[in-house]
């Protein structure tokens, strides 16, 4: 997938920079001068990482051996990419996703500082944890574990814990908690399985399961397990249904009111 995504970005920059001549310079630094996809989100998020002390080319040069060393990261990657844009409806291009959303930045540098992480190298791991909250203003822990096609929507002011297990295709809206309920030790994190959408402000507390293709609404605080393919909402959370889909994250509905269409009321009746 990460090639084909790859030839559309070049497609897409070719077609900006005869559009947008001012940002043309932008656009070949950042896309049209690299030869691979690894290159050119290295080069991006490196520069938004780099600060006074560490460079941009050290970064960089840490990006290129995660990709050697942790070998799924450029096909999570490209999953990432196409994840955004076909749930974002203002993410017109693949483009748009990788010169311009912090999001899908911030998951990336948690990307590099996981890899760096399991490879025993943690201070090295919290630099880039700490420069990404200060940059993107998401907070995630280098030891958490994150899977493939994982979108965070407008992202400002996520946090997530050390022990929380984020899995597939899963759809994150801003100010969202994965965190603890105090100071206890061991793994006391949230663990959100396939498929979950989590709505903007939600706060979900201790080593509790969200179940696959669960939907948490807005505001609510979580501090039970969500069983798969129900709706939680509230505070605390409580199940007020199922989700019109099988997988939440990919239709971001987040109007648990919403009466579903037509053609899927019958089904939707029969699962309530």
């Amino acid at each position: 997938m990460r090639h084909e995504i790859w030839q559309q970005l070049r497609s897409e920059a070719n077609e900006v920079v005869k559009r947008e001549p001012l940002l043309a310079s932008h656009v070949y630094s950042c896309i049209l001068n690299h030869e691979c996809l690894g290159a050119a989100l290295s080069f991006i998020v490196a520069n938004k990482l780099a600060d006074a002390v560490v460079s941009a080319f050290t970064i960089r040069e840490l990006f290129d051996q995660s990709f050697v060393r942790c070998e799924r990261m450029l096909t999570h990657v490209a999953h990432d990419i196409k994840a955004v844009k076909d749930r974002d409806p203002a993410a017109e291009t693949y483009l748009t996703v990788i010169l311009n959303l912090k999001g899908f930045h911030a998951i990336q540098a948690h990307r590099l500082a996981n890899c760096l992480w399991t490879q025993n190298r943690k201070e090295l791991a919290r630099f880039i944890q700490s420069r990404s909250s200060e940059v993107f203003g998401v907070d995630i822990h280098p030891a958490c574990k994150v899977g493939k096609g994982i979108m965070f929507d407008h992202a400002t002011g996520i946090v997530i814990g050390e022990t929380a297990v984020i899995e597939d295709n899963v759809s994150i809206l801003q100010s969202v908690t994965l965190g603890g309920t105090g100071n206890e030790q061991g793994d006391r994190h949230p663990k959100i399985r396939a498929g979950v959408l989590i709505g903007a402000g939600a706060k979900i507390l201790g080593n509790i399961e969200v179940g696959a293709g669960a939907r948490i609404g807005a505001g609510s605080v979580v501090l039970s397990n969500v069983p798969p393919h129900t709706t939680a909402v509230g505070v605390p959370a409580k199940i007020i249904g199922r989700p019109d889909c099988e997988c939440p994250a990919k239709s971001m509905n987040q109007n648990f009111l919403a009466k579903p269409e037509p053609e899927n009321e019958s089904h939707t009746s029969s699962m309530l």
